[in-house]
């Protein structure tokens, strides 16, 4: 049945506080882009904890100006290299895997543990907004988008969950509050990706519906993964450096993994260490084609290895 966008609107922007309301927690992940923001706005009293590594972090400039326009409580953490590299086993070891998304984990864990170490009890994440929003690029050029997404939705799985629960931190997740789930996926995909103002735009429908309640250069700033707008990024060529080209043929030799280059061989070393051998396919798996590991028939990637083959298959 047909309804006026404005009438869209309404409701997302109900349906949205209301999520808020009901996963209330002690503190924030807030990198001041549009999802954590839409999240601080209406939680003004939690506190906003902000992660960046050394200076190479954009974050620092969106989450300083959000915080200063919502008057809020706000916490910016800047650690350094060292830091960051010495954290790298216990997110590992937390995650059970050598996905070399590690970088992106690094945040997570390092702004759970600073929450922890202000005896906060629960969090706040912007978990799931770009994957019922459809907020990355690379959505919208997937043809059958929708099918995609239902498919995505059946095998989510964040990290910020994990690193809590090692942590002993509750994870609230607005954007993944089931009755705001069932809105969001229900939402025509016309709605999700949408020109305005000569760009294409994922995520269009939660810009609209909050225009007035953040400034337009944040409800408009375009997507940064964690780990590039907290600098952790900058990880990866330190770690490369690492390895030497024989450790890395070594590697190839050794193990029964196809390593996709010598980040990938390093955090691996670290995997055996902290968590053992790849588990093996159990009951109702398919065996990963990069390590070994037992897949769940409707995942997109590995979870151990971070392999994205079969996400690549079905996407083109």
């Amino acid at each position: 049945m047909y309804r006026p966008i404005n009438l869209v609107f309404d409701e997302l922007r109900k349906k949205f506080i209301d999520a808020v309301k009901r996963n209330h927690a002690d503190g924030i992940l807030f990198s001041g882009g549009l999802d954590s923001a839409l999240v601080a706005a209406f939680s003004k009293d939690s506190t906003a904890i902000s992660v960046g590594l050394d200076s190479y972090s954009e974050d620092q400039f969106y989450a300083k100006a959000v915080a200063k326009f919502l008057n809020i409580d706000h916490h910016y953490i800047t650690v350094s290299i060292e830091e960051a590299l010495a954290v790298i086993p216990d997110v590992i070891r937390i995650l059970r895997s050598f996905d070399p998304v590690v970088p992106n984990d690094v945040a997570v864990y390092i702004g759970l543990k600073y929450a922890k170490a202000m005896h906060m009890q629960s969090m706040i994440t912007g978990d799931g907004s770009d994957e019922i929003f459809a907020g990355y690029s690379f959505m919208q050029e997937i043809e059958n988008l929708d099918q995609y997404l239902t498919r995505m939705h059946s095998s989510m799985r964040f990290s910020s969950n994990q690193i809590g629960l090692s942590l002993g931190l509750q994870i609230r997740q607005p954007f993944l509050d089931d009755e705001f789930v069932a809105f969001g996926r229900d939402l025509d995909v016309d709605c999700k990706i949408r020109h305005e103002n000569g760009t294409v735009w994922g995520k269009w429908i939660l810009r609209k519906a909050f225009e007035g309640v953040l400034p337009k250069d944040i409800l408009w700033q375009s997507k940064r993964a964690l780990e590039y707008g907290s600098g952790m990024t900058h990880l990866r060529k330190i770690i490369t450096d690492m390895v030497s080209d024989e450790e890395f043929d070594h590697a190839q030799r050794e193990y029964p993994v196809k390593f996709w280059n010598k980040e990938h061989v390093y955090y691996y070393r670290i995997y055996r260490e902290v968590v053992g051998a790849v588990p093996t396919p159990g009951k109702g798996q398919v065996s990963c084609g990069c390590c070994g590991a037992g897949m769940d028939e409707n995942a997109l990637h590995c979870k151990v290895c971070g392999d994205v083959s079969e996400w690549k298959r079905t996407k083109n």
